[in-house]
């Protein structure tokens, strides 16, 4: 009790310490981006994203922001209250996706499929959920991870490292997360093949590693502002 009872505490601290735009954008990128996987953005033999991808890279820049500025511990924290909200909201959107009525997009198709269609794409497959919830707490773990490892190692407060640290670790937890969520989902259920697998995790991990590569200097420089204002101070006192 007393261990639950101080990371509440922690978490409280925490979440008054980190600017609230961060955890916003944090959250509200992972619940979006579930939703958009829905959707097949293209898909070639050796290549198959989905629409997630292209809100993915927010997430993982979130991440490596807090990493940065108050340490790998907090940045796994808010990605379990993240990753605890969007299984809140899956459930929520289940819930409603089993009530009797109809999508306002049925009124105007009048076609019972569409409504259907809807209900199964918000209410989601188990298996799906699953997979997701499983791919990004353990890529939270190896980013956060392997971030604070490099900046260990790079002791040097510039762009150059923050970038080294972020590329890095995005790179191989996107991998990761998308090897977890394609073997446990795609290869299971869709009738992926191995080498379908490895390949499409691979480019899929370069793909989404772009997006982040064109705006990591603008998280770089909120950074920096946080640190110039002295932004979660009081907590980082505490734990050091």
């Amino acid at each position: 009790m007393s261990f639950i009872k101080r990371e509440l505490k922690d978490y409280k601290a925490l979440l008054r310490s980190i600017p609230s735009l961060n955890i916003t954008l944090f959250v509200v990128s992972v619940i979006a981006m579930n939703l958009l996987a829905n959707k097949e953005l293209f898909s070639t033999p050796w290549l198959a994203l989905d629409c997630g991808f292209t809100l993915s890279w927010i997430s993982f820049l979130c991440m490596d922001m807090i990493c940065k500025h108050f340490g790998p511990k907090p940045a796994v924290k808010i990605s379990i209250l993240a990753l605890a909200i969007n299984l809140l909201v899956c459930g929520l959107f289940k819930l409603m996706s089993m009530t009797p009525g109809m999508w306002g997009e049925y009124y105007s198709t009048e076609m019972v499929e569409v409504n259907d269609a809807l209900n199964a794409t918000f209410g989601g497959s188990w298996y799906v959920v699953l997979g997701s919830s499983t791919a990004m707490l353990v890529s939270a773990l190896v980013n956060a991870v392997i971030n604070a490892l490099i900046g260990k190692k790079l002791t040097n407060d510039s762009f150059k490292t923050f970038a080294a640290r972020s590329y890095i670790s995005t790179f191989i937890a996107q991998f990761v997360d998308n090897l977890i969520f394609a073997t446990m989902v795609s290869y299971v259920f869709f009738g992926w093949s191995l080498t379908q697998v490895l390949t499409c995790s691979l480019t899929g991990a370069l793909a989404e590693l772009l997006f982040e590569v064109i705006l990591s200097p603008l998280g770089y420089k909120i950074v920096k502002g946080w640190k110039k204002d002295r932004v979660g101070s009081d907590y980082l006192q505490r734990t050091e």
